[in-house]
């Protein structure tokens, strides 16, 4: 059997918002049951604030979706919402983690993950990196030929993943798109027969192959097209454990929006994958490495409105931040619900909300939202993965506080900067310094 490639998988209509993250009771804004107001007096704003409960709900429902898989593993792509804070609830719940870079490891074996239960999966690094991982015993993904060769000269003995490139194009937008013909990431799926003669060569153990096509794929049939490839390749490799397939799956950003079915993929992916072991002769485990997936709609980021600006196009909304705190609108072009908590009753009207960054940085063109006062505090949904995470100093801003709510209970995470976290690593040359006249 192969799996049907139905776009019903990755196409149902989300009815509601941010998916109770963010609930209107008694004319205040929670999360939680945690007022929104209250922690903007609490933490001051801009704010970043995250709902534990979600994420577990996100997690439970990937783990339940694909119960009748004898070998799952979760691994939290932890780039997108690196906190330690979150490591650790993810740790607590079961996960592994999915890590890009040495300090990503570093950070997930500091949260506790035990390094069996760590994938390491970076590109275009060099092997001075790669050695630092290997030194921490975790497990090591290899996505070019390069570096494959280098590891199995020094390492013929540590077993090791390859990350195959399925030339697939899918994803919601060019820059998160990583599986086509051009892109940097993993080995060519033709250049198979090359990788096999590495490994006979050097007497490697390939214990997983690997995949990802990218972040927000709207066609199913092209994510599964890329499983079968990965199937396929998989019968080449007798000593396999694990299958990686990566993620990529799809949350609402907007009323009505289009969202990943995960329940339905499981049932699907789960018995194709059931069926491929039995054809292989063992249970492999198999993998996803979800970020956006689990944490985006647990994201919440809160700012204050500075100025309203009317002028004879448009009216702004200017708030105190910018695409130095929330740069994902600018980059990938990407929608965030826009909500005014300060004013849920008042009258709709259009706004442009802005930021008061020194360049063109719009977090919303022509937004219906309630009235919107200087002082108003709006919320930004969706805020949790690749949001904080992608933030700079630039302007010398300062970057923004995090909170988590947990058990009903806000918890900083991480403290506003000040100056002295901007002037932390600048060393200053004492010739240079100014002198002030007396």
């Amino acid at each position: 059997m192969q799996l049907r490639g139905e776009r019903t998988v990755f196409t149902r209509n989300s009815k509601s918002l941010n998916n109770q993250t963010m609930q209107l009771s008694e004319g205040r804004y929670q999360i939680d049951g945690v007022d929104i107001l209250g922690l903007v007096d609490q933490f001051n704003a801009p704010l970043y604030v995250y709902d534990a409960a979600t994420m577990k709900r996100q997690y439970d429902r990937m783990t339940k979706a694909f119960s009748k898989v004898k070998r799952l593993r979760i691994n939290y792509a932890c780039k997108a919402l690196t906190n330690v804070n979150v490591l650790r609830l993810f740790q607590q719940w079961g996960s592994g983690l999915d890590c890009v870079s040495v300090q990503e490891v570093e950070m997930g074996l500091l949260a506790g993950f035990a390094p069996h239960d760590i994938l390491y999966t970076p590109n275009c690094v060099s092997f001075e990196e790669v050695q630092e991982a290997v030194d921490h015993g975790v497990r090591i993904n290899i996505d070019n030929i390069s570096i494959l060769e280098q590891f199995g000269a020094v390492h013929p003995n540590v077993p090791v993943c390859i990350r195959i490139n399925p030339h697939i194009m899918a994803g919601g937008n060019s820059k998160i798109s990583v599986g086509h013909i051009d892109s940097k990431f993993g080995i060519s799926i033709h250049q198979v027969p090359h990788v096999l003669k590495v490994v006979n060569a050097l007497g490697l153990k390939v214990e997983g192959l690997h995949m990802h096509t990218g972040s927000d794929i709207y066609d199913s049939g092209v994510f599964l097209q890329a499983i079968e490839i990965l199937l396929r390749a998989a019968a080449d490799f007798p000593d396999l454990d694990y299958l990686d397939f990566g993620s990529g799956f799809k949350v609402p950003y907007k009323e009505g929006g289009i969202a990943t079915d995960i329940e339905d993929l499981g049932e699907q992916l789960g018995a194709r994958f059931n069926e491929f072991c039995a054809e292989y002769g063992r249970d492999l485990e198999l993998m996803f490495e979800p970020g956006k997936f689990l944490v985006s709609e647990a994201g919440t980021f809160l700012v204050r409105t500075n100025v309203v600006k009317t002028t004879t196009a448009s009216v702004f909304a200017g708030v105190d931040s910018g695409l130095n705190h929330l740069i994902r609108p600018m980059f990938y072009d990407a929608y965030h619900h826009i909500v005014n908590v300060s004013n849920p009753e008042g009258k709709q009207r259009i706004y442009s909300v802005v930021g008061y960054i020194c360049e063109t940085d719009t977090f919303g063109v022509n937004r219906q939202l309630n009235e919107v006062r200087e002082g108003d505090i709006l919320a930004m949904a969706n805020a949790g993965a690749y949001s904080f995470m992608m933030a700079s100093n630039y302007n010398s801003r300062y970057r923004p506080a995090e909170v988590l709510i947990y058990e009903g209970q806000a918890h900083l995470i991480r403290r506003r900067e000040t100056m002295e976290d901007l002037l932390g690593t600048q060393v200053q040359v004492d010739v240079l310094k100014s002198t002030v006249p007396a």
